[in-house]
């Protein structure tokens, strides 16, 4: 992902998000060197992102991002793969993650994955009646799934 790829992006985060993340929260992740990639097709331009950040041998997820008309095709799976992979070859030790406690479908593929709950951050994300909770997901990367 680079600045010019941000109209794109935030055309996917607006449509798959009821509460989408800022323009500049993006400019920010790659202003500070988090690990931001892209999804692009020839056909449709750029359909997906994955945003994490990795240090003292731990990877963050941050933002995976399916655009609704190519999401239940395995893209989300692929994109966190990729990420994990990735985060394995910048020395990473574990994977962290937040999801919201209504997103059942990713935390399914989270746990397909291998991650597993390790805590609960009370009142983490913006909902449409006030705040809503995030559970903690964690990935042993030194062993394979």
């Amino acid at each position: 992902m680079t600045g010019h790829d941000l109209t794109a992006v935030m055309e996917v985060e607006n449509s798959s998000y009821e509460f989408p993340w800022t323009l500049p929260i993006f400019r920010d992740c790659l202003r500070v060197g988090c690990y931001c990639f892209v999804y692009e097709t020839l056909e449709h331009g750029i359909i997906g992102h994955g945003i994490m950040s990795v240090a003292v041998g731990e990877c963050h997820l941050l933002n995976i991002c399916i655009h609704p008309e190519f999401q239940r095709q395995g893209l989300g799976e692929g994109m966190v793969k990729f990420l994990l992979d990735f985060s394995c070859k910048q020395k990473a030790r574990v994977a962290m993650l937040e999801v919201r406690i209504s997103n059942a479908a990713a935390y399914q593929l989270y746990i397909k994955l291998g991650f597993d709950e390790v805590g609960l951050r009370k009142s983490y994300y913006t909902a449409r009646y006030g705040r809503e909770d995030a559970i903690i997901l964690a990935r042993d990367l030194t062993i394979s799934n």
